[in-house]
C-alpha cells in the first residue's frame, strides 16, 4: 500500500515515522512546500530502518504531487498549528485555503484515495474537503475522536491511580464524540471502563468531571507547555486510522464523518463511533448517550455548524 502524508511538520513527520515502523505500507510519501524539509525528514526516518527492522520506503518530496500518484490513503496535516492562547477555530481562514488547494492536487493524482484530515479546525476542514471534492462520505474522515479518546484514557488512568486502582491507559476503554474542540468535545464517562468495570463504579463524580475537563483541554495543555501543537499523539492517532483502513481491520473508532440522518443530524461532519475498513468509514454506529451527554452532544453539533458558517467563500 502507498500512503501520502501532506505536511512534513511535527505531526506529519510523526505520522510518516509511525507508519514506517508499523511496516504494513510499502511506500510512504512525505510532501511539503518547504524546500528540503520532507526530504531531510524522510532520510532521517529511513536511516532508522535497519535498527528498527522495517522495510517500508519513506520518500520525501518538495511540492511534487506527481510523486504521490496512486496513493490509497492520504493524510492531510497542512496548515498553521496552534500557538498558546489560540483556539482551533482561530485557524479557519488560513487553513481552509491551504486544505482546499492540497485536496485538489492530491485528487488529480490519486482520485480513488481515502482522505484523513488532521488540519484544524478539523471538523470544519473535513466538511470543507467533502463538499469541495464531492467525494462519497466514506472516503473523507477527520481524525479527532481517536486522539481525544486516547487523551481521555490517559486522564482516566491518572484518576484511577489516584483512587488506588493501578492503571495505565491500556487498561482503560473510553470514547470521545462531538467536535474536536476544547469547549465542545464530549468524553463519554458513562460508558468508560477499567478492565471491564464501569469507571462510574470506581471514581467519584468529582474525579470523573476532572478527567472529562482535563480531556477537553488536553490539546491546549500540551500547546501551553510546548509552545506549539502536540505531535506524538496526533501523529500516532492518524497512523492508527491508516492502519485500520489498510488492514481492513473493521475497527470501531470515533472519527469525524458526515452525518446524513444519523444521530438526528444532517449536512454536518462531527465525531461519532464508526467502523473503519478498506472502504474507509464503512458504518456509523449509533449509541445511547446519557441525558447530560446528549445535551452536550447537541451543543457540540451547534458549535460545529457555527464554525462551518465561517467557511464562507471557501465552500464555493
Amino acid at each position: 500500500m502507498k500512503v501520502t502524508v501532506v505536511g512534513a511538520g511535527n505531526v506529519g513527520a510523526t505520522v510518516a515515522n509511525v507508519l514506517a515502523t508499523k511496516g504494513f505500507a510499502s511506500e510512504v510519501v512525505l510532501i511539503d512546500i518547504k524546500e528540503g524539509l520532507s526530504e531531510g525528514k524522510a532520510m532521517d526516518i529511513m536511516q532508522t530502518s535497519h535498527m528498527l527492522n522495517f522495510d517500508t520506503t519513506v520518500k520525501g518530496v518538495t511540492n511534487n504531487y506527481a510523486a504521490t500518484a496512486g496513493s490509497q490513503v492520504v493524510v492531510i496535516t497542512s496548515g498553521i498549528p496552534r500557538k498558546p492562547g489560540m483556539s482551533r477555530e482561530d485557524l479557519i481562514g488560513t487553513n481552509a485555503k491551504i486544505v482546499k488547494s492540497v485536496v485538489d492536487q492530491i485528487l488529480e493524482f490519486s482520485p480513488d484515495a481515502i482522505l484523513i484530515i488532521i488540519s484544524n479546525p478539523m471538523d470544519a476542514m473535513t466538511y470543507l474537503t467533502l463538499k469541495d471534492s464531492k467525494l462519497p462520505r466514506n472516503r473523507v474522515i477527520g481524525q479527532g475522536g481517536m486522539l481525544d479518546s486516547s487523551r481521555f484514557r490517559y486522564y482516566l488512568a491518572e484518576a484511577l491511580n489516584e483512587a488506588g486502582y493501578p492503571a495505565t491507559p491500556t487498561d482503560v476503554d473510553g470514547m470521545v464524540v462531538g467536535g474536536h474542540s476544547d469547549k465542545t468535545m464530549v468524553p463519554l464517562a458513562s460508558i468508560a471502563t477499567y478492565r471491564g468495570i464501569p469507571v462510574t463504579q470506581l471514581l467519584s463524580k468529582e474525579a470523573l468531571d476532572k478527567a472529562v475537563e482535563a480531556t477537553k483541554v488536553g490539546g491546549a495543555t500540551c500547546t501551553k507547555l510546548l509552545g506549539t501543537s502536540a505531535w506524538y499523539a496526533p501523529g500516532a492517532a492518524a497512523a492508527a486510522l491508516v492502519e485500520a483502513i489498510a488492514l481492513d481491520a473493521k475497527k470501531l473508532i470515533p472519527c469525524c464523518v458526515y452525518l446524513d440522518g444519523e444521530y438526528g443530524e444532517k449536512d454536518l461532519c462531527i465525531g461519532v463511533p464508526v467502523i473503519l475498513g478498506k472502504e474507509g468509514c464503512e458504518k456509523i454506529v449509533e449509541i445511547q448517550f446519557s441525558d447530560e451527554e446528549k445535551a452536550k452532544f447537541d451543543e457540540s453539533v451547534q458549535a460545529a455548524r457555527n464554525t462551518n458558517s465561517k467557511l464562507g467563500d471557501a465552500l464555493k
